[in-house]
């Protein structure tokens, strides 16, 4: 890792609703144009996006500060920001 944190995209969670088996990628550096997924906007900074594919269909809610601890989704690390 660059040695500097990911960009707050968004001082909240991503609501999405997601498909069971379905694979995701996760934008965990907060520079892709199409939050909360990956776009390859991290190229060069050190982080890459994190994959996941849901069990279950269903709405899930997806970090969107990127500190949070339970990669990809929301655990509120945002409230500490």
């Amino acid at each position: 890792m660059s040695g500097i944190g990911p960009h707050v995209a968004r001082r909240g969670p991503y609501v999405v609703e997601a498909e069971a088996g379905k694979q995701y990628f996760w934008c965990a550096c907060g520079r892709s144009r199409n939050q909360p997924f990956c776009d390859g906007s991290h190229e060069g900074s050190g982080f890459g996006p994190v994959e996941f594919t849901p069990e279950t269909d269903g709405t899930v809610f997806l970090c969107g500060c990127k500190h949070t601890a339970g990669v990809p989704y929301c655990d509120g690390s945002h409230k500490k920001l």
